[in-house]
């Protein structure tokens, strides 16, 4: 099968053996709970995946609380105390729900959790279930040893992040704010994972920003009638006209100050310059690595659903779509009055989701303690900031102060596509990456 080639050598470091042997157990188990989330509050299973959680941690000794805001719908907290009160607290959050998936499309059923050339299969595995056990594995460990970061350690395994987070970011930090207090940093998803570049380089890209988002439900209003009469005042063509608009604009290429930095620092990995006038162009012949820019250097705005109509012959009264937009920091104005535009003066708008994001900063000793856990076990490794092109639980926990970075370590194989299977078909993550992770993760830890 594609992608299961043997990861590249790293430095010997220091091995959390138990961590390292349980991280792709737990990755399994948890790909089996089926935690498909399909939006509008239509989930399963994310009850039964926090208790598993909260069974793991309290198994090593910790407090876990799992707190449910509908039911069914579960995230689970626990706050370990630290060495030092004085010193500020540290969160690791994650989500526990998954996008739905076809299981015929599948070349492994993809809620199995099979361990098949290497890799754990199924969805979630990439995102975020592999990143949850390496968590898990991690924090087990140095509980069983008596091992403690130096401020508390809070942990967050959270419902609903694949929809908007109204049943679990957005809910724990409304409703169990204390469980946070003092917290003004975290780490969580989509960065940490290796790209190799041409010519060999190991590039981790370790996320400081996200862009925004606005998910839009649009709706055209017209008369409605018999399909076989004239209709110049037909909802469906109205908003197919407006949704065309939108779908073939070609929105300006913004290079943000994180992404024009972590343009430059590839250049200077790559030994040549990425040139900053031809971003897209740059990024096609970049391959896998242009990929860590492709998606950040415009504003975009997908359609992804259409609802109109009953019948054949039946012009309907209405209709209606769903557009994903996501928008670089700052440019929110900009953007909304663009949409606006497009869409014309016959259709509305009204917003599904929307939350800003902070602009990506890669200052400070965080940052610089990440990139330094990722250079202890691979000598080879370059990390970089990058901006992440979708979004995370981070926006809600940022309405408390609370500066997330896109951090779960994976030293990958050169083929293995893994940028592609996020929501994508035969997800799956070596074990050899997993047990990276885990040592990455506990010396970071150590900083903390």
């Amino acid at each position: 099968m594609p992608g299961s080639a043997a990861a590249p050598t790293t430095s010997p470091g220091r091995r959390p053996a138990a961590a390292s042997a349980e991280v792709g157990g737990i990755c399994s188990e948890l790909i089996r709970l089926d935690t498909t989330n399909r939006g509008e509050g239509d989930s399963e299973g994310e009850r039964a995946a926090a208790e598993y959680v909260a069974g793991l941690l309290s198994d090593a000794g910790a407090d876990p609380v799992v707190v449910e805001s509908a039911p069914g719908r579960a995230s689970t907290l626990v706050r370990i105390a630290g060495t030092d009160p004085s010193h500020p607290p540290f969160l690791v959050h994650g989500h526990l729900d998954v996008v739905p998936a076809e299981a015929s499309d599948w070349t492994v059923p993809p809620f199995s959790g099979a361990v098949e050339d290497g890799c754990v299969w199924g969805r979630g595995a990439v995102d975020m279930k592999g990143s949850l056990a390496m968590t898990l594995a991690v924090v087990r460990q140095r509980l069983r040893e008596g091992r403690r970061t130096r401020g508390d350690l809070v942990l967050a395994f959270l419902a609903d992040e694949e929809c908007t987070g109204e049943f679990g970011s957005r809910y724990v930090v409304t409703e169990h704010a204390g469980w946070f207090e003092g917290v003004t940093e975290a780490v969580s998803e989509s960065g940490g994972f290796s790209v190799t570049a041409p010519g060999g380089a190991r590039v981790y890209p370790v996320a400081v920003g996200e862009r925004s988002t606005a998910w839009m439900r649009l709706t055209a209003h017209g008369t409605a009638g018999h399909g076989s009469k004239p209709a110049p005042d037909n909802a469906v063509a109205e908003l197919c006209h407006a949704v065309s608009r939108l779908a073939s604009y070609r929105w300006p290429v913004r290079l943000t100050p994180a992404v024009r930095a972590l343009v430059t620092e590839l250049g200077d990995i790559l030994g040549e310059p990425v040139d900053q006038d031809r971003p897209e162009e740059e990024a096609e012949r970049l391959g896998q690595i242009g990929k860590l820019f492709a998606g950040t250097v415009r504003n975009s705005a997908n359609p992804t659903r259409l609802d109109a109509g009953y019948k054949v012959n039946v012009i309907p009264g209405s209709a209606s779509a769903q557009v994903d937009g996501r928008y670089l920091p700052g440019l929110g104005e900009e953007f909304l009055a663009t949409v606006d535009r497009l869409l014309g003066p016959r259709v509305t708008r009204e917003f599904v989701n929307h939350e800003e994001a902070l602009p990506g900063d890669p200052s400070g000793p965080t940052f610089t303690a990440l990139a330094d856990a990722l250079r202890a076990e691979d000598e080879a490794a370059r990390p970089v900031p990058y901006v992440m092109a979708g979004g995370t639980d981070g926006k809600s926990f940022a309405r408390l102060g609370i500066r997330s970075f896109g951090f779960a370590p994976l030293l990958l194989p050169p083929d293995l596509d893994y940028q592609a299977m996020f929501h994508g078909v035969d997800e799956r993550v070596p074990v050899a990456a997993l047990e990276f992770g885990t040592r990455v993760l506990d010396r970071f830890l150590d900083t903390r």
